[in-house]
């Protein structure tokens, strides 16, 4: 997948998210205070079911820190680089539409676990039929 493909426009990110890291397998944007970074990562498909037919998907993740403690926790998987865009940038949006105080985590992961991928990859192979 060497392709160096598009990134999300800085017009269109809203305020104080930036990018990171833009490479063929990971991209990266972070919001500027307190830190919180969305990170989508190209892996292997290896723990998908067969029956999705996919070598590759891309994991969205976000990292944030409580004191000195750094976690990063996964939101969930999209089958294609656009669909990791997409859903970086609704993560993006939602955290500015909603979160008054970015700096309680509480609300951080509520907000972030509420957000609809675009072209989910199902966790468990039994919700594949």
């Amino acid at each position: 997948m060497s392709l160096m493909q598009r990134s999300l426009p800085r017009e269109e990110l809203p305020p104080n998210w930036g990018p990171l890291e833009h490479s063929d397998d990971r991209i990266a944007y972070r919001h500027s205070s307190p830190p919180l970074t969305l990170i989508a990562v190209c892996v292997s498909a290896d723990r998908s079911h067969p029956s999705l037919g996919l070598s590759r998907y891309w994991e969205i993740r976000y990292r944030y820190s409580i004191g000195e403690c750094t976690t990063t926790e996964v939101l969930g998987r999209v089958t294609t680089y656009d669909a990791a865009l997409e859903g970086l940038l609704e993560c993006m949006i939602r955290v500015h539409d909603t979160v008054e105080s970015p700096d309680s985590p509480l609300d951080l992961c509520t907000v972030l676990g509420s957000v609809s991928l675009p072209a989910s990859v199902p966790d468990e192979p039994s919700t594949v039929s």
